[in-house]
């Protein structure tokens, strides 16, 4: 018993170090992670914590989402955009400057990113059962719910703390800001998150197999 347990904490630590090295991988590496459209950095990088999520459990899907936010909060401090200022305490546009606000924004979203995909994958399926078909629609929604998470919850945190630097920032109005954060979550966060339904759906069932063929 004690062996077979040890096995099983040696597996998920080593499972958890794999996707840790690949959302580390996808950060670093240009156009992998975060592919840059000038404007805007669409993100890709929530998929593998989305998956760690459903495969590893909602507590190393935390640590997941963490090592998410710790990236970008990496990627913001060393390569700067015009809207860095909300995702790290340490970058500065003119007078705006981060502050324990971004710390919030970078981490507590991607945190959840990891968590919440594991409760609708959880509930979905034992809502409508293990067939093939129906797994993948559990696992699909457990990806648009994770990758809406993310958007909805960084956008809304931006407007709530940095809503008049952003605007100023981004070159809109005061009272624009809000429409013009909701158009990121429609043009940008809506795709993504039809991607993440997509890859979600699609290589988590595949990797749900391998991972019971080695309980």
């Amino acid at each position: 018993m004690y062996k077979n347990g040890t096995a099983h904490n040696s597996r998920g630590l080593v499972q958890l170090a794999l996707f840790s090295a690949i959302i580390i991988a996808m950060a670093m590496v240009p156009f992998l992670g975060y592919i840059p459209l000038g404007f805007m950095r669409a993100t890709i990088i929530h998929i593998p914590v989305i998956l760690g999520s459903v495969l590893l459990g909602p507590r190393k899907g935390a640590v997941l989402g963490g090592v998410f936010g710790l990236t970008s909060l990496v990627n913001n401090t060393v390569s700067p955009n015009v809207t860095s200022f909300v995702f790290t305490p340490f970058y500065s546009l003119g007078d705006v400057h981060g502050s324990w606000a971004s710390l919030v924004i970078v981490l507590v979203p991607r945190i959840l990113v990891g968590v919440l995909p594991y409760f609708v994958f959880k509930g979905l399926k034992r809502l409508l059962g293990s067939a093939p078909g129906k797994l993948t629609v559990s696992l699909g929604a457990a990806g648009f719910v994770g990758s809406m998470t993310n958007t909805l919850l960084v956008m809304n945190l931006i407007f709530v703390f940095f809503g008049e630097s952003y605007g100023a920032a981004k070159g809109v109005a005061a009272d624009a800001v809000y429409p013009f954060i909701l158009s990121i979550i429609g043009l940008q966060g809506v795709p993504e998150a039809i991607v993440a339904t997509i890859i979600v759906a699609l290589v988590g069932r595949p990797l749900l197999r391998f991972a019971s063929s080695k309980v």
